[in-house]
């Protein structure tokens, strides 16, 4: 699913990706992307970190971005990077299965924004 909604986007114009880089889901992304970056070489692959000064692994993505959050408490960098990266891509491309937690808060966020969003259990899950 995920590769086919990606290549559907890169057909469609998109160049660039952000990615958070935490779950199973960024994690997924990041190596799909990578793949399709292949093929797609004029795709850019971003990692939005939510702190800094960490010792993140950032090979494999083409650069990395850190919103203004210096003044965000650490316990809410990634809720507050999350609306950030929301608030900055045309696309929101989601794959939350519940109501609860910061994935959903994310994508109810989202929908306040009145963002497109690609979502999983739309196309898929349910």
């Amino acid at each position: 699913w995920l590769q086919t909604v990606t290549q559907s986007l890169i057909e469609q114009g998109a160049t660039t990706f952000y990615l958070g880089g935490y779950g199973a889901f960024d994690r997924l992304a990041a190596a799909i992307l990578r793949e399709q970056k292949k093929r797609y070489p004029q795709i850019e692959l971003v990692l939005v970190l939510a702190y800094l000064n960490t010792r993140r692994d950032t090979s494999g993505y083409d650069r990395t971005v850190y919103p203004p959050l210096e003044t965000v408490p650490r316990r809410f960098a990634i809720s507050h990077r999350n609306r950030w990266m929301v608030e900055s891509v045309d696309v929101v491309v989601s794959y939350v299965l519940h109501d609860w937690g910061g994935a959903a808060t994310t994508l109810q966020y989202a929908k306040r924004k009145k963002k497109r969003i690609i979502s999983y259990c739309d196309d898929v899950g349910g």
